[in-house]
C-alpha cells in the first residue's frame, strides 16, 4: 500500500483523536471544571479503530498493542452513557469484529507479517520495547478510568487519568522521536498540552472546593 494513504489513515485517527481532546477541553473550559462529553468517547472509538489499522500497516506492534487495550473500554464507556446502543446494528458489528478479524488474522495465519512485526530491522528490540512500555502506561489511564467509573457507575476522568495521559504521552513522544513517526509525534504533542491544562483546571476544583 502507498505510503501516503497510510500516513493518511494515521493522521485521520490523530485529528479524531484531537478533535474529542478539543471538544472536552472547550466544555470543561466552559464548566469550570474536567467533565466528559458523549461526544469524546464517540470520536475515540473511531480514532482507536484507524490507529488500529495504521499500527498494522505499518508493521508496528505498539501501536496495536495501545488501541488494542484501549479499544473495548471505549465502547464500555458508550454503553455507560447508554449511546453505544444507538449505533446502527451493522455498525456495532462491524466495530466489534473487525479489530478482532485483524488479530487473528495477523497472529494465526500470517506468519510473514508476525516476523516482520517482530524482527522489523527499522524497530530495534530495545525501541520496540520502550514503544510496548509507553503504550502500556498510556493505556493504564483508561483502565484507571474505566475501574473508577464502574465504581461510581458513571463514566467520568479522574486525577489519575491525567496523570497517567501526560506520563505516556512523554514517553509516546520519546518513541515518536526516535521512530521519526509523525503522525505519533503531532498527536502526542497537542495532547500533551491538553492534558497538563486539565491537570491545571483539576488542582484549580480542588483548591476551590478547599
Amino acid at each position: 500500500m502507498s505510503t501516503w494513504i497510510i500516513y493518511s489513515i494515521g493522521f485521520a485517527a490523530q485529528i479524531l483523536f484531537s478533535s474529542r481532546l478539543i471538544i472536552q477541553w472547550i466544555t470543561s473550559e466552559k464548566q469550570k471544571k474536567v467533565t466528559t462529553p458523549t461526544l469524546f468517547w464517540t470520536l475515540s472509538l473511531f480514532a482507536s479503530f484507524l490507529l488500529f489499522v495504521y499500527g498494522y500497516l505499518r508493521d508496528d506492534f505498539a501501536i496495536m498493542l495501545g488501541q488494542g487495550l484501549t479499544y473495548f473500554i471505549y465502547i464500555r464507556n458508550l454503553q455507560l452513557q447508554k449511546q453505544w446502543e444507538k449505533f446502527p446494528k451493522v455498525m456495532r458489528w462491524f466495530l466489534l469484529l473487525v479489530p478482532v478479524f485483524i488479530s487473528i488474522f495477523y497472529f494465526n495465519n500470517n506468519t510473514i507479517d508476525v516476523e516482520r512485526l517482530f524482527k522489523n530491522e527499522a524497530i530495534p528490540f530495545w525501541l520496540l520495547a520502550l514503544g510496548i512500555v509507553s503504550q502500556v502506561v498510556f493505556t493504564l489511564r483508561f483502565v484507571f478510568q474505566w475501574l473508577y467509573s464502574e465504581k461510581q457507575k458513571e463514566s467520568s476522568l479522574p486525577l489519575g487519568f491525567w496523570l497517567l495521559s501526560l506520563i505516556g504521552s512523554i514517553l509516546i513522544l520519546t518513541y515518536a522521536i526516535i521512530r521519526k513517526d509523525p503522525v505519533l509525534f503531532i498527536g502526542q504533542l497537542f495532547g500533551a498540552v491538553i492534558y497538563s491544562r486539565n491537570l491545571m483546571l483539576l488542582k484549580k476544583s480542588h483548591v476551590k472546593n478547599t
